[in-house]
């Protein structure tokens, strides 16, 4: 036996809106719950008043969530609310124990990964493409199967979507994986949807049990329910509308997998009848943040929110242009270590916001050269599989040249110095990451350090990366659900956000989304910059852009520095671009750094380099310098 609920801790401090959402026992209810809204206080304070009033038994409610961290959320706020013993799961968790039960027999054993398989196809690709990440090949797959088709379907269902590799090659890959698959009696995850839904097709026993059993459903984070997903809950419903479904079509951010917010968005249509609440009252951001992303509501479409704060009054967002983008990352850390040393804030309370991987690693070598901690969510630079695979190949090379060898390695992992139009978000990462190591070897090799001392460097710079503390770096779509008091929003242009792919009117309402998602994750300070060509949805949110030239180098200093590189590598006994490239000259001359720190902070100079050329640096540019130094 559970203890009685307290009724009246089910609508201590509800809002009137999420009041009404909890009022409402009985389906079908649709929450269009905008971000920072407190959707989760709402439907778990719904699904105990639902035991509460008797209108359900706690043993007859399913909740469904998309992780297994949210799933593990909402039992625990439930049990504190005294409603213990409700089954909250993930879509594929609820479809194995369901067909444990009734048909065990048709489970084989679940992948991990679809990549275990599919590494077999990738190693046959033809050249150009054996490269490509096996990740882009199963996110390819997984979306395929989110949206129930199969090999046979594939091609004629491509419509304007690009697979990573030609779509005649995608299908083949699909086809071997499909038959690998059922060769080693082994299922995905997908086919767990897939395998419940046949079994209700075709089992009406196991449909009765099922229905009698589970009377009202929650689903949480309806805007990414795919059409896997959905068939899969129409099974469990039947003609019934005990349902109650919370998203925000405003943060579906995730149609590589196939989800769509449209089945959101149908439910008023679909059900005439239900209740629907929306909840704008945002609990998270100051009235300045919240003012600055509405400004994209009116392109955002859909189911109209207009989010109101309930929090005081703060400061502007900051929203500016910078020269380039190692001026925006020396802002950015500049405005780090300010809010962290004079306003208190724990570093752990700032979050940089980037749209694919490869951009972590500026940041990471910058905060490392500061000595700020920090923590990269979804895959720091070391621990991603381009850099991973590099290492071991490296790690079993001897000698010097370190330019010269880690150039040979990256070009056998299909390295290339142009990168062309077209890449998936993961292979341009790959070989973002590719010409990253090939770059840090140019500036760590003097003609003298082994590749053990590269490695060693690597480490010391990339390696520092704290176990969960520290300022956060991730991705847009990893920053999704979370919070932080002080958020960056850099490189806001052209073919970042939105990204260069984007090409479809389907594809820019995703990033736009995905701009909304990053802005209202900030509690209490926001900032927009941008070095390159801005992106368009700046001026969406009334912004008036701007892109400053940047400095030209100064062509006395850089004479005077060519002259002094040529003198050094005559005397080292190496070719001059081993001690700097020109590029390196040009950006040298255009800071005119005053310091070590200052010239640490040029791309190109490493901690090697400035241990063993820093001093004749500087005295070179104080001497050549308009004015002096």
């Amino acid at each position: 036996m559970f203890d009685p609920v307290d009724a009246t801790r089910v609508f201590a401090g509800l809002n009137d809106e999420q009041r009404r959402a909890v009022e409402a026992v009985r389906g079908p209810v649709c929450v269009l719950a905008g971000a920072g809204s407190g959707k989760t206080t709402t439907i778990t304070r719904r699904i105990a008043n639902q035991v509460v009033t008797g209108a359900f038994d706690r043993s007859a409610i399913l909740a469904v969530t998309f992780t297994d961290k949210a799933a593990g959320e909402m039992r625990k706020r439930l049990a504190k609310l005294g409603v213990p013993g409700v089954a909250a799961r993930t879509f594929h968790s609820a479809a194995l124990a369901q067909l444990h039960h009734f048909a065990r027999d048709r489970v084989g054993e679940v992948l991990p990964s679809k990549a275990l398989i599919l590494k077999q196809s990738a190693n046959t690709l033809p050249v150009p493409f054996r490269f490509r990440p096996v990740g882009d090949l199963a996110t390819e797959v997984e979306r395929a199967k989110n949206k129930r088709l199969t090999p046979d379907t594939y091609l004629d269902a491509l419509g304007d979507h690009e697979p990573p590799i030609p779509a005649d090659l995608m299908v083949k890959v699909f086809r071997q994986y499909e038959r690998r698959k059922e060769a080693q009696g082994r299922i995905d995850f997908e086919d767990l949807l897939e395998l419940a839904i046949r079994l209700y097709d075709e089992d009406d026993g196991a449909v009765d049990t099922f229905r009698a059993r589970y009377r009202a459903f929650t689903v949480d984070e309806y805007q990414d329910v795919n059409l896997l997903q959905q068939t899969l809950l129409e099974r469990w419903l039947g003609e019934r509308d005990d349902l109650c479904v919370v998203g925000d079509d405003y943060q579906s951010i995730y149609s590589f997998t196939g989800a769509t917010p449209e089945h959101l968005l149908a439910v008023p249509r679909r059900f005439p009848h239900a209740t629907v609440v929306r909840l704008e009252e945002n609990y998270r951001s100051t009235p300045e943040i919240l003012e600055l992303a509405n400004g994209l509501v009116p392109k955002l479409g859909g189911a109209r929110k207009v989010l109101r704060a309930v929090r005081p009054a703060g400061p502007e967002p900051v929203v500016k242009a910078l020269a380039d983008p190692a001026d925006e990352v020396e802002s950015v850390v500049a405005q780090v270590t300010a809010f962290n040393r004079d306003g208190g804030v724990p570093y752990e309370e700032m979050a940089v916001l980037y749209r694919i991987n490869s951009r972590s690693e500026d940041f990471e070598e910058a905060f490392s050269r500061a000595g700020i901690p920090y923590q990269v969510r979804g895959g720091a630079f070391l621990a991603r599989p381009a850099a991973r695979q590099m290492l071991r190949v490296l790690g079993r090379s001897a000698g010097a040249g370190a330019a010269e060898t880690v150039r040979g390695a990256a070009e056998a992992q299909g390295f290339i110095e142009a990168i062309p139009e077209g890449l998936g978000e993961e292979e341009l990462t790959r070989q973002n990451d590719l010409a990253r190591l090939v770059r840090l070897a140019e500036e760590f090799d003097d003609g003298t350090r082994t590749i053990a001392d590269f490695l060693a460097d690597l480490e010391a710079r990339f390696g520092a990366e704290s176990q969960g503390r520290g300022v956060n770096l991730l991705t847009y779509h990893r920053a999704k659900g979370l919070e932080f008091e002080v958020v960056f929003l850099p490189r806001l242009e052209e073919g970042e956000l939105p990204f260069k792919r984007a090409r479809s009117r389907g594809a820019l309402a995703e990033e736009r989304r995905l701009l909304y998602v990053g802005m209202t994750r900030a509690k209490g300070h926001l900032e927009l910059t941008w070095a390159g060509k801005p992106s368009r949805f700046l001026e969406e949110l009334g912004v008036v852009v701007s892109r400053p030239s940047p400095r030209a180098p100064d062509g006395t200093v850089v004479k005077a520095l060519k002259a002094w590189r040529l003198e050094r590598a005559r005397g080292d006994g190496v070719p001059a671009f081993v001690v700097f490239h020109d590029k390196t000259l040009d950006e040298i001359a255009r800071r005119l750094p005053r310091d070590r720190n200052q010239l640490a902070a040029v791309p190109g100079i490493g901690p090697a380099k400035l241990d063993r050329y820093g001093d004749e640096l500087l005295a070179t540019l104080a001497g050549a310098a308009p004015g002096g130094l």
